[in-house]
């Protein structure tokens, strides 16, 4: 008998170092899959992380009633939420965020497309994984449960318990204290310093935005009151407007020197060097490697992703009712507005928001008929082409709105493929990815040109505006960086902006002068192009064509102000207080102003 009792404590005490080190080498193993946590992560953050793991144990112990089987759970969730982190990491160059999961259906579309043969790295973390999933074999089970009544109450408790700590990091004194990195703008860096688990546990504050201090609704109505007051043309006068949005289009030069076989984008270049009624620079926007639909809000919003949480997506989780935009705007001048994107029509929940946006017609890849591919996405030749179609067939007299989402370009760039062969080559860079990136912006360089010959030639004033969305993921900025001596890992602040500018041009069929260097954020485009156009912009845009003159960029990863101080929204908080409020109630009181 005491043998027996002395075998059972034996077992207890065992079940019991289990909870206490099985967590903390799920946390170590997790961030395996990307760095080294023991050399990279803060001392303070190693032990909140570890205190994380600890905390979800006991609680699925107390569900289950099983220690082996509550290890097992967290071991294997550690698993899939670090391999998924490594290749979220490999494709996008940022980490899994909260607001990923509301993203889940967008990314599995396109997922086919990506390179997921795994690592040496990956496969020894999992096969580590997998080690010890398979040792809690030796685990006896416990002689005796706890009743499950008993058990809900702990859980609870720790339930409890565990939303308090999570609460606690995401104090800004308690992170300051122990030297947590509170800086969303910066996710990678933010989750190599503080842990996957304590980083999104930081995040989860910024799921739902809070109201800007001070705000008050009657308050920021009155102020748009006092802006665009201007008398709007005849729609007989009226401008057509062309946007494209052309997906993952950025000219890697501007990260540092390479020599190429063949100039990947000649007829850019040209425009960029002064052309007639051509307006060209540098956009920044706020998202590097992913996110589309946010640069695309902020176009077509005016809104900035700065005041929202890093890694949010407006589409998904921001637009649940009709709001204003350049699109609305618009369509209540007489616009015809459209909305066309050759892929799925649920991406980023696209065929909802257009609507909530003024888009009286919204055209996906079913309607694409005939559309050549290059790879396989719908080619940018053929997006001209429908926009050429939409033109043409448009109600006689009345403008239009086409606002085009390309995705020719879509990462990722190492497969081969029959119907799409690389040519250009970087000298020095033995490099697919680059090599495959290069050529499709040639393709899409081409199809601009196309673009404007067509609209040069009609009689009805146009103008076309023509935009990256993003730069590709770190797999093609990491060999020209390189080239330059900087490693994607350590970039400095002045060399991580340098990954979040793209090329924009603003060309109009009629006389809107030449300007050149002309560098702005996507805040800030559809007031130019209205200006451009001889269009009068609405309140919201009026506003911030002021306030351009003050902040000149505005982006989530950077601000630069009136005197050419390179700073962020955060240090400019005071100065941009009254943006903030504006965009709150643009973007969140629709509802009181219907």
């Amino acid at each position: 008998m005491k043998i027996e009792w002395i075998k059972e404590q034996k077992n207890k005490i065992i079940q019991l170092l289990c909870l206490v080190s099985v967590p903390a080498a799920a946390f170590y193993l997790m961030e395996c899959y990307t760095h080294n946590p023991l050399s990279e992560v803060r001392t303070w953050a190693q032990l909140f992380n570890v205190i994380l793991f600890e905390l979800i144990a006991w609680i699925l112990y107390f569900l289950v009633g099983r220690v082996r089987t509550a290890l097992r759970i967290e071991l294997v969730i550690a698993m899939v939420f670090g391999l998924s982190n490594a290749y979220v990491v490999r494709f996008r160059t940022n980490p899994i965020v909260p607001w990923d999961l509301f993203s889940w259906k967008t990314a599995a579309s396109v997922a086919s497309n990506y390179d997921f043969k795994p690592d040496t790295h990956m496969v020894v973390v999992t096969i580590l994984f997998l080690a010890g999933i398979a040792l809690l074999q030796f685990v006896k089970k416990e002689s005796g449960t706890i009743k499950i009544w008993k058990r809900l109450i702990l859980a609870a408790a720790f339930c409890v318990v565990l939303t308090g700590f999570v609460g606690k990091l995401q104090d800004e004194s308690f992170q300051t204290s122990h030297w947590l990195y509170p800086f969303l703008f910066t996710p990678a860096y933010m989750t190599t310093v503080n842990g996957i688990a304590v980083t999104f546990a930081m995040d989860l504050a910024y799921v739902t935005v809070e109201k800007p201090s001070g705000y008050q609704a009657s308050e920021e109505q009155a102020v748009l009151e006092q802006y665009g007051e201007q008398e709007t043309e005849s729609t007989e006068e009226l401008p057509n407007i062309v946007a494209v949005m052309n997906e993952s289009f950025s000219d890697l030069a501007v990260l540092g020197d390479f020599t190429v076989n063949e100039d990947y984008m000649p007829y850019l270049h040209r425009l960029q060097q002064g052309n007639a009624n051509t307006v060209t620079g540098y956009l920044n926007v706020s998202v590097c490697g992913g996110n589309t639909a946010n640069t695309e809000f902020e176009f077509l919003t005016g809104n900035t992703m700065a005041f929202l949480p890093q890694g949010s997506i407006p589409y998904q989780q921001y637009i649940t009712g009709e709001i204003d935009s350049l699109p609305s705007y618009l369509a209540s001048l007489g616009y015809q507005t459209v909305a066309t994107h050759p892929y799925n029509a649920s991406g980023w929940q696209r065929d909802t928001v257009y609507p909530l946006l003024g888009f009286s017609e919204s055209i996906f890849r079913d309607q694409y008929w005939g559309a050549s591919q290059v790879r396989k996405y719908v080619s940018d030749d053929s997006c001209v082409d429908k926009i050429i179609q939409l033109y043409e067939g448009k109600e006689e007299g009345k403008p239009l709105f086409v606002f085009n989402v390309t995705m020719q370009n879509h990462g990722g760039y190492t497969d081969l493929y029959d119907n799409f062969t690389p040519e250009i080559q970087v000298e020095g860079v033995n490099s697919t990815a680059v090599s495959q990136y290069l050529s499709l912006i040639r393709l899409s360089d081409a199809s601009l040109e196309k673009l404007i010959q067509y609209f040069s030639g009609v009689d009805e004033k146009t103008i076309v505006v023509f935009f990256g969305d993003h730069q590709p993921n770190d797999t093609v900025a990491a060999p020209i960086l390189a080239k330059n001596g900087i490693s994607v890992k350590n970039m400095d602040a002045e060399q991580l902006k340098l990954r979040y500018q793209v090329p924009y041009v603003i060309w109009a069929n009629y006389d809107i002068g030449e300007e050149t260097g002309k560098d702005t954020s996507a805040n800030y485009l559809a007031a130019d192009v209205l200006r451009y156009a001889g269009v009068a912009p609405d309140a919201y845009l009026d506003y911030l064509s002021g306030l351009k003159e003050q902040y000149p960029i505005i982006s989530a990863m950077r601000v630069v102000t009136a005197d050419g101080e390179d700073t962020d929204a955060t240090a400019q908080k005071e100065g941009l207080s009254d943006y903030q409020k504006l965009q709150y109630y643009q973007l969140f009181d629709h509802k009181e102003k219907e």
